[in-house]
């Protein structure tokens, strides 16, 4: 397993290279890919010793992961309203935050035949570079803002068009997958004879296991996050608030190609705990903790979903601060070790380490979750969450996780975030993110 670095004095990324013109010259750009993250992004990648991934090979590869999947669930095809499967699938985006509220665009991937993407108006040029996507066509829509009072007779065109495919490249089998639907579509495919089966369980469960490419990919991000969390740090300083310091890990992860963060978990000294408090305009101080959490979609739109908590200024952190920081990182740093293929989730939920009391009634929410375009299955559990919510199943190689941890005294004035990114290996388990910990803290 990978150390990561401990001491906050060793926070600048060195380049250990130089990419030649030549070797950048040779670089995809923004005409062959709209997302490309750009020339200085991939010189900071290459300086790095990051290897590049091979985006053809990333899409070839999950389209025939969700084409396995529909083979083992006898399903003729798949309707994908959620924007990160329709990402998954196709590599199609647009519009992505607002597409998840506003189902304005859908994809067909057919078992055996086309992958047709339903695309906001006047948007194919979007797709235009995905050599995998067939054939664009503009969407039928039926979320209530667009169509009110005519959102069945909508639902029906909608229902009637995805009938069409199925009929024509079904090969006689009526049984879809749909990861998003509301009852108006689903009554009217049920009208037409099409059976419905649940696609958002199938679109989980075939984002599981990263292909060697894609985990290239994922460094690429993390690589992008962990350097504008430098500027981030770099950048913070007592008399400074709380949203202006959250600012700079947004301004830097879109400079890099990265697309939106999920969340706004920042916070500052007494706001640490509990967590889940949202960054504010309060004012940090000299001394004062501050913890974060960056759930944050970076480039290629691959999350990056690391925590880390440091000490604003030059005051050195209190007594309680250092407790219950050790205490975190003792948690993080023992779940990792234990991590490794074949280890069921009830073992991790019961039988990893946690924190002791008194610190147990204030924990995270989940001892480690998987992660790839978002948060993903699966989530595992605290014992004392196991009988009302746990579910069981077996760590792959190939997964990835992000391992959490929360301390914090119940009405205690500290609460300490740390998580790191890491991979699933045949060996056991390899650290993806390698932010330093604060030594002071230590």
């Amino acid at each position: 397993m990978n150390e990561a670095p401990s001491s906050r004095h060793q926070r600048k990324i060195s380049p250990n290279q130089t990419p030649s013109a030549d070797t950048l010259a040779r670089l995809p750009t923004w005409e062959d890919d709209p997302h490309d993250p750009g020339e200085s992004t991939y010189a900071e990648w290459l300086a790095a010793g990051l290897v590049l991934p091979d985006m053809d090979a990333v899409r070839e590869y999950r389209l025939e992961r969700v084409r396995a999947a529909l083979r083992e669930r006898d399903c003729a095809g798949i309707v994908l309203v959620d924007p990160l499967n329709t990402r998954y699938a196709t590599d199609s985006t647009n519009m992505q935050l607002w597409c998840t509220h506003n189902a304005c665009r859908y994809a067909f991937v057919a078992t055996e035949g086309p992958v047709i993407v339903f695309d906001y108006g006047n948007c194919a040029h979007l797709s235009a570079h995905l050599p995998l996507v067939t054939e664009v066509r503009p969407c039928t829509s039926w979320f209530y803002f667009v169509s009110g009072s005519r959102t069945e007779e909508h639902a029906k065109k909608w229902a009637a068009e995805i009938a069409d495919l199925v009929r024509e490249h079904g090969g006689g089998n009526k049984r879809i997958a749909i990861d998003k639907c509301n009852p108006e579509g689903f009554e009217e495919l049920q009208s037409l004879g099409i059976e419905v089966t649940n696609g958002e369980e199938l679109m989980e469960m075939a984002r599981t296991i990263l292909s060697d490419e894609e985990v290239k990919a994922m460094r690429c991000s993390i690589h992008a996050c962990e350097t504008a969390m430098h500027v981030m740090q770099d950048a913070m300083q007592p008399g400074m608030t709380e949203n202006r310091l959250w600012s700079y890990l947004h301004a830097e992860n879109i400079a890099r190609g990265g697309e939106w963060i999920e969340t706004r978990l920042l916070s500052s000294g007494p706001r640490t705990n509990p967590w889940f408090q949202e960054c504010s305009s309060r004012v940090i101080e000299n001394g004062d903790v501050v913890s974060f959490d960056t759930d944050l979609i970076g480039p290629y739109g691959i999350c990056t979903d690391i925590s880390r908590t440091w000490i604003c200024g030059d005051k050195a952190p209190s007594d309680e601060a250092r407790r219950v920081y050790s205490e975190a990182y003792k948690h993080i740093e023992r779940n990792i070790e234990a991590l490794k293929p074949g280890v069921t989730f009830k073992e991790i939920s019961l039988d990893f380490y946690r924190p002791p009391d008194p610190y147990r009634e204030n924990h995270y929410s989940c001892q480690m979750h998987g992660v790839g375009l978002c948060d993903e299955y699966p989530t595992i559990k605290f014992p004392e969450s196991w009988e009302k919510g746990g579910y069981d199943g077996i760590v792959e190689e190939g997964m990835a996780f992000c391992v959490e941890s929360y301390v914090g005294l119940v009405g205690g004035s500290v609460g300490v975030k740390l998580e790191e990114q890491v991979l699933v290996t045949a060996d056991g388990c390899e650290r993806l993110s390698v932010y330093p910990y604060e030594e002071d803290l230590l």
